[in-house]
């Protein structure tokens, strides 16, 4: 796998653009990959690739056509990632932006006085397009309180809320503040045993890098993931939506297609630079698998970055060489539990007596990029039940290593004189 080969970490490293230098700061450790992962060399190349060709879809020319046929090939390269086998894929301004619009429509089209159910897990992009659109559709929004304790929301927890009347629900998949990822499967199931007709919508926008999309299993209408959190670019968000979803009344030009859901012309490269994302993950598990179907490869590499993943985390809370972890320094407080099976790639901390953004002013000054995360709009639903102003957010990725932990360590433990 990968913890044990430091030639295929170099090889992974290797893809990536700024992998250990800003542009700006000049060499630094990159801790802030649930804002924005860092970019695969490959999307970084496509983009500039498209962004010259002068061509649009829907022409009836050579260049037209070959927009087209690569906008396609990327659908169907999405499909395999995320193991979707119907329903379709399409682009929009971003993930956000998606989630406000399937939310949109599934509550337009709900009866009435029907409910719309959520968790105060999620992060506000779903919560506020339910609340919002639950509001003005005339439906009652219920909320599912999370556990304060684990930072996540179970499928039971769900049970406790559901009536037969509930014709939308939200899920978060995993969230960017506690870094926990919930079982999808089995709360859509939960959903499914009460209300079997509710459309299901999924926040995947902190998961998707960590591999392991099955969207068949999850048994949803729609799914959302923002590129730039998953190794390719700024600027679009993609959602997948079911066939039913698909087929609902929804916002769409006077006699487009039915089933239309994009909204004018929309940037080939960045269709073509998910295909680079998927690549990826096929070359990826392909290194790390004797697998050769695609899909079986995508699935290995999903496996592989989450005992990577799991692997930094547990040294970084509890200790690797001779540097003691999080967990064992008296002035730092780790959110969520400090063996939580849940966790993917993050971890969210409090120093004692220390402002969060004091915090990450010094590991700035020290080569390591983190984040604040205030009780505000973002993170308030979470920090606020437990007291907290503020946190100091550590996020990694798989191309991160276990060096570029033990120096966050050491920095850390100087905290506390």
């Amino acid at each position: 796998m990968i913890k044990d080969n430091p030639a295929l970490v170099a090889s992974i490293r290797d893809r990536f653009a700024h992998v250990d230098s800003c542009p700006f700061s000049g060499p630094r450790i990159f801790f802030e990959n649930a804002g924005g992962a860092l970019t695969l060399k490959s999307a970084v190349e496509t983009s500039a690739k498209f962004a010259a060709i002068p061509d649009n879809q829907g022409r009836d020319n050579i260049g037209s056509h070959a927009l087209v046929d690569i906008i396609n090939r990327a659908k169907a390269d999405m499909a395999v990632f995320m193991n979707a086998s119907s329903g379709q894929f399409f682009v929009g301004e971003s993930g956000t932006e998606l989630l406000f619009r399937m939310i949109r429509t599934a509550c337009v089209n709900a009866p009435k006085d029907a409910k719309v159910i959520g968790s105060s897990i999620e992060h506000p992009a779903s919560r506020s397009a339910a609340r919002r659109w639950a509001g003005i559709a005339g439906l009652d929004y219920v909320n599912v309180p999370h556990d304060d304790a684990t930072g996540m929301v179970t499928a039971d927890q769900y049970r406790e809320y559901l009536t037969a009347d509930v014709a939308v629900a939200t899920i978060l998949h995993a969230s960017p503040v506690t870094g926990m990822g919930m079982d999808v499967t089995a709360i859509a199931a939960a959903i499914r045993e009460v209300a079997p007709d509710c459309f299901i919508i999924v926040d995947g926008i902190q998961h998707a890098a960590h591999g392991q999309l099955d969207i068949d299993s999850y048994n949803v209408d729609g799914y959302a993931i923002s590129p730039y959190k998953v190794f390719s670019r700024h600027g679009y968000g993609v959602a997948w939506i079911s066939d039913r979803l698909t087929a609902l009344p929804h916002d769409m030009l006077i006699d487009a297609p039915a089933e239309a859901w994009e909204f004018g012309t929309r940037d080939t490269g960045a269709y073509a630079t998910m295909s680079d994302v998927v690549s990826y993950f096929d070359w990826l598990g392909g290194e790390v698998s004797d697998e050769v179907e695609p899909r079986a490869r995508i699935e290995a590499a999903g496996r592989a970055i989450h005992a990577y993943e799991q692997h930094l985390t547990t040294a970084m809370i509890h200790g690797t060489g001779n540097l003691p972890g999080l967990s064992e320094m008296e002035h730092v407080t780790v959110l969520a539990g400090e063996d939580n099976p849940a966790r993917e790639g993050l971890v969210s901390i409090v120093v004692k007596d220390m402002p969060s953004a004091d915090v990450v002013t010094r590991l700035n000054n020290e080569g390591i990029r983190a984040h604040t995360r205030k009780a505000d709009h973002y993170s308030g639903n979470v920090l606020n039940p437990l007291g907290l102003s503020d946190c100091i957010r550590i996020s990694m990725c798989h191309y991160n290593t276990e060096a570029e932990v033990a120096k966050l360590l050491a920095v850390i433990k100087e905290l506390g004189g």
